[in-house]
């Protein structure tokens, strides 16, 4: 018997599907965070994902998905990011608009209208905040020459690759201080409070470092080349 995947079970599977991509072990609060739920709430759900088999909890609290939950969480996770693209390529939807937008409509799409999103935009593009359909981890984007801006060198200049979706308030902040995927951004200074302060195509500002570690930057080829030459 087929169990029905509820939209509860879809966030909750997604969430620890991407949380697992950034590089975190998952526990109960980890999803309490997550989806900004009680850990009553959580623990109820957990009993359910595990009663249906799409979940499994360790003696240790972590949580793993099995493969009926990887695969129902990979399919959300997909029909998140082709919407994002599908507002923003298709409609012209602004970027920071789309994630709100995807996650309201990421458990309507039919398995349909998904084929011919898939068919129209391919699985393997970045969203409109840079991100492919799973986020990576720090790690691996750091083997890419990838790095949070609260680590960016002072005086260097910088592409912005991807940016942090989750956090509508947070992007618009970003675009309002000219923080976008692919913008260029510049190091004026890293300050003792941590604030980074920067220059971008709008003037110059003053990035805490909540909002720093949230953005993710590449060096400039010319930045590059010139640092290898002062050497």
């Amino acid at each position: 018997m087929t169990v029905a995947i509820t939209v509860s079970k879809e966030d909750y599977l997604k969430a620890i599907l991407e949380a697992e991509s950034e590089g975190q072990t998952v526990i109960s609060a980890t999803l309490a965070h997550w989806l900004k739920v009680s850990a009553p709430a959580v623990s109820m759900a957990l009993r359910r994902l595990k009663r249906d088999g799409f979940v499994e909890v360790r003696a240790d609290g972590v949580i793993r998905l099995s493969t009926e939950g990887r695969e129902a969480a990979y399919r959300t996770a997909l029909r998140h990011h082709l919407i994002e693209r599908m507002l923003s390529e298709l409609f012209g939807m602004p970027w920071y608009e789309v994630h709100d937008e995807a996650e309201r409509l990421e458990h309507a799409v039919s398995p349909a209208f998904e084929a011919l999103l898939m068919k129209k935009l391919g699985e393997k593009g970045t969203c409109p905040h840079g991100n492919a359909v799973l986020p990576e981890s720090p790690e691996r984007r750091l083997r890419r020459g990838v790095r949070a801006l609260a680590d960016a060198a002072e005086g260097a200049r910088y592409t912005v690759t991807s940016l942090y979706e989750r956090d509508p308030k947070l992007l618009r902040f970003l675009h309002q201080t000219g923080i976008e995927p692919g913008g260029a951004v510049q190091v004026l200074r890293r300050n003792y409070d941590q604030t980074v302060a920067i220059e971008t195509s709008l003037g110059q500002f003053t990035v805490g470092p909540a909002a720093a570690e949230k953005v993710q930057v590449k060096r400039t080829p010319e930045t590059a080349r010139g640092a290898r030459r002062s050497r």
